[in-house]
């Protein structure tokens, strides 16, 4: 590789770890910056590297930033209304007893889809104590499974801003990212529950005292999650506490798990029905994706509107506003919850779309294409090319959502060379973003504040075990690149 581009490449790479560790800015400038770097190094005129950030920053938006801002405010509408709360009770109730893990796991795998990490963890940390508090014993294994359940789906699936990001980025088939990162997902719990449970009794004495009084003070006199702290000496949070006070009159708003799930449930099979009405529709035609002269039906014109994220993401919306808000929620609160979500939205979209913008000064440039040519070189799958990307910058700099989106726009001039598909490059990304999180991770503080480890017992604990899901991925992703 020419000696030159290779240096503007580290150099970007270089740019996003220290400007998001040692500066108060935060990814999006540094991805910004990052591709004005690149370009100069690389040897592009000024004013060339400035038309492909622009270009790059306006096509990736163009096609997922809208998908984003509406998978967000679902997610907002879910977390309100105590929607996801009910989907939570529902998992545990099914799976029944000394299967509490594995419910919670489950739980944490889907609530986290459409709802962020951090939020979604503080709603359901109460359900985790109230069954360790029932049980007498097992909170530790019980927090982090649920950690990690959300850790899965929000790494691997869309609507999920990260994995949309990737998508946008590399072009990969939104139905057909569902489809595989939830595969992946399931794939990946018994990991996440396995580790759970055997890590999980080994620090249940390490847990911090005023966690541990707060989970199990009074055990056996607490009936249910609301009977708990949220925090350590905090009072556990009410889920549908938004909604305020129902009027003189009126019941109780809470919502089931079926009405909890609908939001959800609806958009993602429509997407995916979207994905397999046309792959059916051409295999009738006899045309393969990608060829040229595909007419398609009426049924797969149908499925491509009503399946296109952005619709089936307003459908989802409208069913979560008037499905799980009560009657007598306002217009002003609704609104008022919708720019919430659209300001938590926000810098997910910024940072997507200058990560879009770093990839095309990438391919204009001809970094990307030096290399794809390096590694075509070299005796490794091209699949655990943008794995190891991701692998890299999420242990430099936490954030697993900077990662795969620096993996998916460093990746994607390679794909080509790479000998790999969209696809399968999306779901390396993805997964490569999943290791060890730790001190520069938000989402560290989050589990491990709640769940009441710290120092090496943290690291033991939750660290230890988004690495194992990490692991765990490896041969699937190379699966992946064998197959899809």
């Amino acid at each position: 590789m020419d000696l030159q581009l290779l240096a503007a490449l580290v150099a970007g790479i270089a740019v996003i770890v220290l400007v998001v560790l040692r500066t108060r800015l935060d990814a999006f400038v540094a991805l910004l910056l990052a591709a004005l770097v690149t370009g100069s190094i690389a040897g592009s005129a000024p004013g060339d590297t400035l038309d492909s950030l622009v270009t790059g920053f306006g096509n990736t938006l163009a096609s997922i930033g809208i998908v984003i801002g509406l998978g967000v405010a679902v997610g907002k509408v879910l977390e309100v209304s105590g929607g996801a709360d009910a989907l939570a009770r529902a998992f545990v109730r099914a799976l029944g007893k000394d299967r509490e893990a594995w419910a919670l796991g489950g739980t944490g795998a889907v609530v986290s889809i459409p709802v962020f990490c951090d939020s979604g963890y503080v709603i359901l940390n109460p359900l985790a104590r109230s069954i360790a508090r029932r049980q007498r014993r097992g909170y530790v294994a019980l927090a982090l499974a649920l950690g990690c359940g959300m850790t899965l789906t929000h790494h691997l699936v869309p609507p999920t801003p990260g994995p949309l990001g990737v998508a946008g980025i590399l072009g990969a088939d939104l139905g057909g990212l569902i489809l595989t990162g939830l595969v992946l997902s399931v794939l990946l719990l018994p990991v996440v529950v396995l580790y759970s449970a055997w890590v999980g009794p080994k620090l249940e004495d390490q847990v911090q005292p005023q966690v541990r009084e707060a989970v199990y003070a009074g055990a056996g006199a607490a009936t249910g999650a609301g009977a708990v702290a949220g925090g350590p000496g905090e009072e556990a949070p009410d889920p549908a506490a938004a909604l305020g006070d129902p009027p003189a009159g009126a019941t109780p708003h809470r919502p089931g798990a079926f009405r909890g799930a609908l939001p959800l449930l609806v958009p993602l099979v429509l997407i995916v029905a979207n994905t397999v009405t046309t792959a059916v529709d051409r295999d009738a035609q006899g045309v393969l994706q990608g060829d040229e002269g595909y007419e398609p039906s009426t049924l797969a014109q149908v499925f491509s509107f009503v399946g296109h994220p952005v619709v089936a993401l307003i459908v989802g919306l409208v069913i979560a506003v008037y499905g799980l808000l009560p009657r007598w929620t306002s217009r002003r609160q609704v609104t008022g919850w919708l720019s919430d979500a659209a300001a938590s939205a926000g810098l997910v979209i910024l940072i997507t779309g200058a990560g879009g913008g770093f990839g095309q000064v990438l391919r204009d440039s001809g970094v990307g294409q030096a290399l794809a040519d390096a590694v075509a070189s070299l005796a490794l799958p091209g699949v655990l090319v943008p794995f190891l990307v991701a692998t890299l910058v999420r242990l430099a700099q936490g954030s697993g959502t900077v990662a795969m989106i620096t993996a998916a726009s460093v990746t994607a001039p390679l794909v080509g060379g790479l000998g790999v598909s969209a696809l399968a490059a999306a779901i390396a990304c993805c997964a490569g973003s999943m290791v060890f999180s730790y001190f520069n991770d938000s989402y560290f503080w989050v589990v491990t504040r709640f769940t009441g480890l710290e120092g090496t017992a943290a690291l033991k604990g939750w660290s230890g075990l988004t690495t194992a899901a990490w692991a765990g991925s490896i041969p699937l992703v190379l699966l992946a690149g064998a197959l899809l």
